[in-house]
């Protein structure tokens, strides 16, 4: 049997001395190297029974407790950490890429028709970043949220080097022209 298997097992069951029973089938020995427990043998078996030494049963529910204590005292604390800061007038999560005071200019050059990669550039953070500061500007959601038809926004074309030089360098409308230097 396959780890992974013998982890989809135990998660099925959810009893930790279902993983001992694996092991035993297996033939595979579960030993504590380090620490207060250590060369202690967790698949050790009466010689004439086959089941687990009580000793061991205890010491792996004892050990299976003290982990899922430690989870639980982990969770609760951070939930408790989380409503005081909360009450305190802090926001939780990753503070905007975007700095508060930069959110208006890039939504009123994205509403002029800046691209948002180019908008991503001048402001050195990420498309998602500039996607984040404008998510309600754009047309999907606009029409998603309100049945609103979506406001006509000119169409950016943002484009590697090599591809914007040689259309800036061929024979274009001036509106053409003027479009490509916009859109980066």
């Amino acid at each position: 049997m396959h780890i992974s298997e013998m982890f989809r097992l135990v998660r099925g069951t959810g009893h930790i001395l279902d993983v001992l029973d694996v092991l035993h089938h297996d033939q595979v020995a579960l030993r504590i190297h380090d620490g207060a427990f250590s060369a202690m043998d967790l698949t050790a078996r009466h010689p004439r029974t086959g089941e687990l030494l009580s000793t061991v049963k205890f010491m792996v529910q004892t050990l299976a407790a003290a982990g899922e204590l430690q989870r639980d005292l982990q969770r609760e604390l951070t939930y408790d950490g989380l409503r005081a800061a909360e009450a305190k007038g802090n926001k939780g999560g990753r503070r905007p890429a975007v700095a508060a005071a930069k959110t208006s200019s890039v939504r009123a050059a994205y509403l002029e028709g800046r691209s948002i990669a180019a908008l991503a550039r001048d402001h050195d953070v990420s498309r998602g970043a500039i996607r984040t500061a404008v998510a309600d500007l754009m047309p999907d959601d606009t029409a998603a949220e309100d049945d609103v038809p979506a406001p006509e926004l000119p169409v950016t074309l943002d484009m590697p080097g090599k591809v914007a030089d040689y259309l800036r360098a061929a024979e274009l409308e001036p509106a053409e022209h003027e479009a490509l230097d916009r859109g980066g």
